[in-house]
Protein backbone atom coordinates (compact mmCIF):
# COMPACT_ATOMS: atom_id res chain seq x y z
CA UNK A 1 0.00 0.00 0.00
CA UNK A 2 1.03 3.46 -1.06
CA UNK A 3 -0.07 6.73 0.26
CA UNK A 4 1.00 9.89 -0.90
CA UNK A 5 0.47 13.35 0.33
CA UNK A 6 0.58 16.11 -1.74
CA UNK A 7 2.09 19.39 0.28
CA UNK A 8 4.37 19.79 3.16
CA UNK A 9 2.68 22.42 5.88
CA UNK A 10 1.15 21.46 8.76
CA UNK A 11 -1.54 19.47 7.42
CA UNK A 12 0.88 17.57 5.12
CA UNK A 13 2.91 16.85 8.02
CA UNK A 14 0.26 15.90 10.54
CA UNK A 15 -1.17 13.46 8.10
CA UNK A 16 2.01 11.84 7.29
CA UNK A 17 2.88 11.05 11.21
CA UNK A 18 -0.90 10.45 11.63
CA UNK A 19 -0.60 7.52 9.57
CA UNK A 20 2.44 6.02 10.04
CA UNK A 21 1.44 5.61 13.62
CA UNK A 22 -1.66 3.62 12.40
CA UNK A 23 -0.52 1.96 9.54
CA UNK A 24 3.73 0.59 10.13
CA UNK A 25 3.64 -1.35 7.07
CA UNK A 26 2.39 0.31 4.12
CA UNK A 27 5.09 3.59 2.12
CA UNK A 28 4.33 7.04 3.04
CA UNK A 29 5.25 9.70 0.76
CA UNK A 30 5.46 13.29 1.42
CA UNK A 31 5.81 15.70 -1.96
CA UNK A 32 6.31 19.40 -1.40
CA UNK A 33 7.48 21.58 -3.86
CA UNK A 34 9.26 24.14 -2.21
CA UNK A 35 13.30 23.61 -0.74
CA UNK A 36 14.43 22.94 2.46
CA UNK A 37 12.68 21.02 5.44
CA UNK A 38 9.24 21.55 5.93
CA UNK A 39 7.86 25.14 7.55
CA UNK A 40 4.55 26.92 9.23
CA UNK A 41 3.92 29.90 7.12
CA UNK A 42 1.90 31.26 10.43
CA UNK A 43 5.75 31.50 11.52
CA UNK A 44 7.17 33.96 8.81
CA UNK A 45 5.62 36.86 10.55
CA UNK A 46 8.21 36.26 13.60
CA UNK A 47 11.22 35.76 11.46
CA UNK A 48 10.40 39.31 10.02
CA UNK A 49 10.00 40.38 13.24
CA UNK A 50 13.39 39.25 14.12
CA UNK A 51 11.74 37.39 16.94
CA UNK A 52 12.87 33.55 15.63
CA UNK A 53 15.73 32.34 13.57
CA UNK A 54 14.85 30.86 9.85
CA UNK A 55 14.89 27.33 12.20
CA UNK A 56 11.99 28.70 13.63
CA UNK A 57 9.71 28.11 11.37
CA UNK A 58 10.45 24.45 10.47
CA UNK A 59 7.38 22.00 11.94
CA UNK A 60 9.83 19.47 13.25
CA UNK A 61 13.43 20.67 14.55
CA UNK A 62 14.99 17.15 14.24
CA UNK A 63 16.71 16.63 10.87
CA UNK A 64 16.21 12.91 10.69
CA UNK A 65 12.85 13.28 11.89
CA UNK A 66 10.90 12.16 8.98
CA UNK A 67 13.90 9.77 8.48
CA UNK A 68 13.11 7.94 11.24
CA UNK A 69 9.24 8.39 10.93
CA UNK A 70 10.43 6.16 7.64
CA UNK A 71 8.15 9.07 5.97
CA UNK A 72 9.90 9.74 1.96
CA UNK A 73 10.26 13.11 0.92
CA UNK A 74 10.21 14.71 -2.48
CA UNK A 75 10.54 17.78 -3.95
CA UNK A 76 8.83 18.57 -7.00
CA UNK A 77 5.31 19.58 -8.00
CA UNK A 78 2.74 17.95 -9.13
CA UNK A 79 1.40 19.01 -12.63
CA UNK A 80 -1.72 16.71 -12.97
CA UNK A 81 -4.32 14.03 -11.15
CA UNK A 82 -5.38 11.10 -13.50
CA UNK A 83 -7.65 9.49 -11.03
CA UNK A 84 -8.71 6.59 -13.29
CA UNK A 85 -5.33 4.88 -13.57
CA UNK A 86 -4.30 6.55 -10.13
CA UNK A 87 -1.07 8.41 -11.22
CA UNK A 88 0.42 11.95 -10.37
CA UNK A 89 2.14 13.52 -13.16
CA UNK A 90 5.07 14.97 -11.97
CA UNK A 91 7.41 18.51 -12.86
CA UNK A 92 9.96 16.45 -13.54
CA UNK A 93 8.69 14.94 -16.23
CA UNK A 94 7.71 11.17 -14.30
CA UNK A 95 4.65 9.82 -13.02
CA UNK A 96 3.85 8.14 -9.71
CA UNK A 97 1.35 6.22 -9.12
CA UNK A 98 -0.37 5.33 -5.19
CA UNK A 99 -3.03 3.33 -4.01
CA UNK A 100 -4.43 6.41 -1.74
CA UNK A 101 -3.97 10.25 -1.94
CA UNK A 102 -4.15 13.12 -0.04
CA UNK A 103 -4.56 16.47 -1.25
CA UNK A 104 -2.89 19.16 1.04
CA UNK A 105 -1.40 21.91 -1.26
CA UNK A 106 -2.89 24.46 0.41
CA UNK A 107 -3.40 28.46 -0.83
CA UNK A 108 -1.44 30.51 -2.65
CA UNK A 109 -1.49 34.53 -2.79
CA UNK A 110 -3.74 36.08 -4.99
CA UNK A 111 -2.46 39.28 -7.06
CA UNK A 112 -4.81 41.99 -7.21
CA UNK A 113 -5.24 43.03 -11.27
CA UNK A 114 -3.40 46.26 -11.39
CA UNK A 115 -0.83 47.14 -13.16
CA UNK A 116 3.32 46.79 -11.80
CA UNK A 117 1.88 44.24 -9.06
CA UNK A 118 5.21 42.35 -10.96
CA UNK A 119 7.81 44.78 -10.25
CA UNK A 120 11.10 44.19 -8.11
CA UNK A 121 10.42 45.00 -4.46
CA UNK A 122 6.75 44.16 -4.60
CA UNK A 123 6.34 40.76 -3.00
CA UNK A 124 3.61 38.49 -1.06
CA UNK A 125 4.23 37.40 2.01
CA UNK A 126 4.14 33.72 1.59
CA UNK A 127 6.43 31.81 1.04
CA UNK A 128 10.65 31.44 3.14
CA UNK A 129 11.87 33.33 -0.18
CA UNK A 130 9.30 36.17 0.01
CA UNK A 131 10.28 36.73 3.58
CA UNK A 132 13.88 37.32 2.63
CA UNK A 133 13.01 39.28 -0.48
CA UNK A 134 11.31 41.63 2.26
CA UNK A 135 13.95 41.32 4.84
CA UNK A 136 16.45 42.65 2.09
CA UNK A 137 14.36 45.99 1.60
CA UNK A 138 12.19 46.20 4.94
CA UNK A 139 15.83 48.34 6.74
CA UNK A 140 14.49 51.05 9.31
CA UNK A 141 13.85 53.97 7.95
CA UNK A 142 12.29 52.38 4.79
CA UNK A 143 8.99 53.46 3.13
CA UNK A 144 7.14 50.50 3.30
CA UNK A 145 3.54 49.87 2.12
CA UNK A 146 1.30 47.13 2.84
CA UNK A 147 -1.49 46.43 0.51
CA UNK A 148 -4.38 44.81 2.35
CA UNK A 149 -5.98 45.56 6.01
CA UNK A 150 -7.21 42.13 6.58
CA UNK A 151 -6.05 39.40 8.88
CA UNK A 152 -2.84 38.37 7.20
CA UNK A 153 -2.22 41.41 6.33
CA UNK A 154 -2.74 42.87 10.25
CA UNK A 155 0.08 40.30 10.90
CA UNK A 156 2.45 41.38 8.50
CA UNK A 157 2.05 44.95 9.38
CA UNK A 158 3.30 44.55 13.00
CA UNK A 159 6.24 42.35 11.70
CA UNK A 160 7.05 45.44 9.76
CA UNK A 161 6.69 47.66 12.62
CA UNK A 162 9.25 45.81 15.15
CA UNK A 163 11.56 46.38 11.55
CA UNK A 164 11.11 49.87 11.93
CA UNK A 165 9.81 50.61 8.68
CA UNK A 166 8.10 53.75 7.72
CA UNK A 167 4.57 52.05 7.46
CA UNK A 168 1.65 52.89 5.14
CA UNK A 169 -1.28 50.35 5.25
CA UNK A 170 -3.97 50.71 2.25
CA UNK A 171 -6.96 48.87 2.67
CA UNK A 172 -10.07 48.87 -0.23
CA UNK A 173 -12.29 47.63 2.50
CA UNK A 174 -14.39 50.51 4.46
CA UNK A 175 -12.52 49.48 8.31
CA UNK A 176 -9.77 47.26 9.35
CA UNK A 177 -10.11 43.58 8.91
CA UNK A 178 -13.59 43.65 7.07
CA UNK A 179 -14.06 39.83 6.96
CA UNK A 180 -13.36 39.60 10.87
CA UNK A 181 -14.38 42.44 12.69
CA UNK A 182 -17.51 44.72 12.11
CA UNK A 183 -17.28 48.92 11.53
CA UNK A 184 -17.27 49.59 15.36
CA UNK A 185 -13.88 47.18 16.38
CA UNK A 186 -12.73 47.59 12.28
CA UNK A 187 -12.40 51.51 13.01
CA UNK A 188 -11.00 51.01 16.62
CA UNK A 189 -8.35 48.53 15.50
CA UNK A 190 -7.66 51.73 12.39
CA UNK A 191 -7.65 54.47 14.95
CA UNK A 192 -5.38 51.75 17.68
CA UNK A 193 -2.52 51.59 14.37
CA UNK A 194 -2.72 55.77 13.90
CA UNK A 195 -1.74 56.08 17.73
CA UNK A 196 1.44 53.43 17.11
CA UNK A 197 2.69 55.62 14.54
CA UNK A 198 1.46 53.88 11.48
CA UNK A 199 -1.00 55.68 8.36
CA UNK A 200 -3.76 53.75 7.86
CA UNK A 201 -5.73 54.35 4.55
CA UNK A 202 -8.94 52.69 4.07
CA UNK A 203 -11.70 52.93 1.13
CA UNK A 204 -8.57 53.18 -0.57
CA UNK A 205 -7.55 51.13 -3.94
CA UNK A 206 -4.26 51.01 -5.10
CA UNK A 207 -4.59 51.00 -9.01
CA UNK A 208 -0.92 51.37 -10.38
CA UNK A 209 2.61 50.85 -9.56
CA UNK A 210 5.21 52.74 -11.41
CA UNK A 211 8.97 52.31 -10.91
CA UNK A 212 10.61 56.36 -10.38
CA UNK A 213 14.29 57.70 -9.56
CA UNK A 214 13.75 57.29 -5.44
CA UNK A 215 11.79 53.53 -5.25
CA UNK A 216 8.19 53.20 -6.62
CA UNK A 217 4.87 55.17 -7.16
CA UNK A 218 1.44 54.28 -5.91
CA UNK A 219 -1.20 55.92 -7.45
CA UNK A 220 -4.57 55.57 -5.36
CA UNK A 221 -7.62 55.87 -6.12
CA UNK A 222 -9.15 58.39 -4.07
CA UNK A 223 -5.96 60.15 -3.15
CA UNK A 224 -2.51 61.68 -4.32
CA UNK A 225 0.64 58.83 -5.09
CA UNK A 226 2.55 58.17 -2.48
CA UNK A 227 6.16 56.92 -2.67
CA UNK A 228 7.90 53.37 -1.46
CA UNK A 229 10.74 51.45 -1.40
CA UNK A 230 8.86 48.15 -0.92
CA UNK A 231 5.66 46.87 -1.38
CA UNK A 232 4.38 44.30 0.40
CA UNK A 233 1.00 42.94 -0.79
CA UNK A 234 -1.98 41.01 1.06
CA UNK A 235 -5.15 40.78 -0.36
CA UNK A 236 -5.83 37.45 -0.19
CA UNK A 237 -5.36 33.98 -1.00
CA UNK A 238 -7.14 31.06 -3.39
CA UNK A 239 -6.52 27.00 -2.82
CA UNK A 240 -3.90 25.50 -4.84
CA UNK A 241 -6.71 23.59 -7.28
CA UNK A 242 -5.11 24.30 -10.68
CA UNK A 243 -3.72 21.09 -11.04
CA UNK A 244 -6.74 19.23 -11.28
CA UNK A 245 -8.33 20.48 -13.81
CA UNK A 246 -10.05 17.02 -15.73
CA UNK A 247 -9.33 14.75 -12.82
CA UNK A 248 -12.89 14.25 -11.68
CA UNK A 249 -12.60 15.92 -8.51
CA UNK A 250 -15.45 17.75 -7.42
CA UNK A 251 -14.25 21.54 -7.13
CA UNK A 252 -16.45 24.59 -5.47
CA UNK A 253 -14.48 27.02 -3.51
CA UNK A 254 -11.75 24.43 -2.75
CA UNK A 255 -12.10 20.84 -3.37
CA UNK A 256 -14.91 19.38 -1.70
CA UNK A 257 -14.95 16.64 0.72
CA UNK A 258 -17.21 15.13 3.21
CA UNK A 259 -17.81 14.57 7.08
CA UNK A 260 -14.32 12.27 6.38
CA UNK A 261 -12.51 14.36 4.46
CA UNK A 262 -13.03 11.73 1.17
CA UNK A 263 -13.17 13.91 -2.19
CA UNK A 264 -15.72 13.05 -4.69
CA UNK A 265 -12.68 10.82 -6.32
CA UNK A 266 -12.16 6.83 -4.68
CA UNK A 267 -9.09 7.17 -2.52
CA UNK A 268 -8.32 10.59 -2.82
CA UNK A 269 -8.79 12.78 -0.02
CA UNK A 270 -8.17 16.19 0.92
CA UNK A 271 -7.26 18.67 4.14
CA UNK A 272 -6.46 21.96 5.31
CA UNK A 273 -6.79 24.92 3.58
CA UNK A 274 -7.42 23.49 -0.03
CA UNK A 275 -10.77 21.83 1.04
CA UNK A 276 -14.08 22.88 1.41
CA UNK A 277 -16.11 21.14 3.62
CA UNK A 278 -18.96 21.58 6.78
CA UNK A 279 -19.16 24.40 8.39
CA UNK A 280 -20.43 24.15 11.81
CA UNK A 281 -22.94 27.08 11.04
CA UNK A 282 -24.61 25.34 8.01
CA UNK A 283 -23.48 25.11 4.80
CA UNK A 284 -19.81 24.96 3.52
CA UNK A 285 -16.73 26.43 3.15
CA UNK A 286 -12.92 26.91 3.69
CA UNK A 287 -11.26 27.31 6.57
CA UNK A 288 -7.71 28.82 6.34
CA UNK A 289 -6.61 28.24 9.78
CA UNK A 290 -3.98 25.80 10.96
CA UNK A 291 -5.71 24.11 13.95
CA UNK A 292 -8.46 23.31 11.29
CA UNK A 293 -6.16 21.93 9.00
CA UNK A 294 -4.47 20.29 11.51
CA UNK A 295 -7.59 18.46 12.31
CA UNK A 296 -8.86 17.59 9.30
CA UNK A 297 -5.82 15.80 8.31
CA UNK A 298 -5.74 13.88 11.12
CA UNK A 299 -9.79 12.83 10.07
CA UNK A 300 -8.37 12.33 6.37
CA UNK A 301 -5.15 9.98 7.65
CA UNK A 302 -7.48 7.62 9.63
CA UNK A 303 -9.68 7.37 7.22
CA UNK A 304 -7.05 6.35 4.46
CA UNK A 305 -5.94 3.37 7.19
CA UNK A 306 -9.46 2.26 7.67
CA UNK A 307 -10.46 3.68 10.69
CA UNK A 308 -13.52 5.94 10.67
CA UNK A 309 -13.30 9.86 11.71
CA UNK A 310 -15.15 12.51 10.95
CA UNK A 311 -15.19 15.92 11.27
CA UNK A 312 -17.74 17.69 12.65
CA UNK A 313 -17.43 21.02 11.23
CA UNK A 314 -15.15 24.00 11.20
CA UNK A 315 -16.08 26.96 13.44
CA UNK A 316 -15.12 30.57 12.12
CA UNK A 317 -13.03 31.33 14.55
CA UNK A 318 -10.10 34.52 14.31
CA UNK A 319 -7.82 35.60 16.83
CA UNK A 320 -5.53 38.53 16.23
CA UNK A 321 -3.02 40.33 18.33
CA UNK A 322 -2.31 43.73 16.36
CA UNK A 323 0.55 45.85 17.66
CA UNK A 324 -1.12 44.30 21.68
CA UNK A 325 -4.50 44.70 20.98
CA UNK A 326 -6.33 41.78 21.03
CA UNK A 327 -9.66 41.08 18.83
CA UNK A 328 -11.52 37.79 18.57
CA UNK A 329 -14.59 36.72 16.34
CA UNK A 330 -16.36 33.81 16.43
CA UNK A 331 -19.19 32.36 14.61
CA UNK A 332 -21.48 33.87 12.37
CA UNK A 333 -20.47 37.42 14.33
CA UNK A 334 -22.56 39.24 11.25
CA UNK A 335 -25.51 37.99 12.97
CA UNK A 336 -28.80 36.27 11.27
CA UNK A 337 -31.81 37.76 10.08
CA UNK A 338 -34.47 38.28 12.44
CA UNK A 339 -31.48 37.71 15.27
CA UNK A 340 -31.05 39.56 18.20
CA UNK A 341 -27.56 41.56 19.29
CA UNK A 342 -25.81 43.24 21.97
CA UNK A 343 -22.97 45.23 22.00
CA UNK A 344 -20.99 47.54 24.74
CA UNK A 345 -18.17 49.78 24.23
CA UNK A 346 -15.77 51.57 26.30
CA UNK A 347 -13.86 53.98 24.12
CA UNK A 348 -11.60 55.02 26.75
CA UNK A 349 -10.11 52.07 27.50
CA UNK A 350 -10.31 50.38 23.89
CA UNK A 351 -12.45 47.65 25.05
CA UNK A 352 -15.99 46.35 22.39
CA UNK A 353 -18.51 42.67 23.13
CA UNK A 354 -20.76 42.32 20.38
CA UNK A 355 -23.08 39.23 20.72
CA UNK A 356 -25.20 37.62 18.03
CA UNK A 357 -28.36 35.33 18.75
CA UNK A 358 -30.84 33.01 16.99
CA UNK A 359 -33.55 32.44 19.24
CA UNK A 360 -31.94 31.45 22.73
CA UNK A 361 -28.53 30.56 21.10
CA UNK A 362 -25.89 32.38 21.10
CA UNK A 363 -24.35 31.92 17.28
CA UNK A 364 -21.22 34.42 17.32
CA UNK A 365 -19.43 36.97 19.33
CA UNK A 366 -16.94 39.63 18.89
CA UNK A 367 -14.49 41.28 21.28
CA UNK A 368 -11.66 43.70 21.36
CA UNK A 369 -9.31 44.57 24.09
CA UNK A 370 -10.41 41.86 26.17
CA UNK A 371 -8.76 38.40 26.61
CA UNK A 372 -10.56 37.21 29.77
CA UNK A 373 -12.19 33.89 29.32
CA UNK A 374 -12.89 34.49 25.96
CA UNK A 375 -12.62 30.67 25.25
CA UNK A 376 -15.97 30.54 27.03
CA UNK A 377 -17.32 32.63 24.29
CA UNK A 378 -16.38 29.79 21.91
CA UNK A 379 -17.37 27.36 23.57
CA UNK A 380 -21.03 28.98 24.28
CA UNK A 381 -21.69 29.29 20.89
CA UNK A 382 -19.83 26.13 19.41
CA UNK A 383 -21.77 23.85 22.30
CA UNK A 384 -25.06 25.34 21.17
CA UNK A 385 -26.53 25.72 24.47
CA UNK A 386 -29.91 26.57 25.24
CA UNK A 387 -29.48 29.88 27.33
CA UNK A 388 -32.87 29.90 28.86
CA UNK A 389 -32.71 33.13 31.35
CA UNK A 390 -28.91 33.36 30.33
CA UNK A 391 -29.68 35.48 26.87
CA UNK A 392 -31.80 38.22 29.21
CA UNK A 393 -28.24 38.63 31.23
CA UNK A 394 -26.28 38.75 28.21
CA UNK A 395 -28.53 41.40 26.17
CA UNK A 396 -28.41 43.43 29.33
CA UNK A 397 -24.59 42.87 29.55
CA UNK A 398 -22.80 40.76 27.41
CA UNK A 399 -19.48 40.91 29.10
CA UNK A 400 -20.92 38.37 31.55
CA UNK A 401 -20.22 35.52 28.79
CA UNK A 402 -18.25 33.29 31.63
CA UNK A 403 -21.15 33.47 33.94
CA UNK A 404 -23.39 32.25 31.04
CA UNK A 405 -20.92 29.76 30.16
CA UNK A 406 -20.59 28.30 34.19
CA UNK A 407 -24.69 28.78 34.57
CA UNK A 408 -25.37 26.82 31.56
CA UNK A 409 -23.56 23.41 32.21
CA UNK A 410 -25.64 20.14 31.27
Amino acid sequence: MRHVIVGRGPAGVVAAETLRAHDRASEVLLIGDEPGPAYSRMAIPYLLARQIREEGTWLRHDTTHFERQRVGQLETRVEALNAESKTLALANGTTLDYDRLLLATGSSPVDPPIEGVDLPRVHHCWTLEDAHHIMESAEAGSRVVLMGAGFIGCIIMEALKLRGVRLTVVEAGDRMVPRMMDQVAGNLIKQWCIDQGIEVCTSTRITRIEPGDEGLWLHCEPGEPMQADLVVVATGVRPNVGFLQESGVEIGNGIRVDAHQRSSVDDVYAAGDVCEGASWQGGRGVHAIQPMAVETARVAALNMVGREATHVGSLDMNVLDTLGLISVSYGQWMGVEGGDSASLLDERSGRYVKLRFDGDHLIGGITLGITEHVGALRGLIQSRRHLGVWKKHLMENPTRFMEAWVSTVP
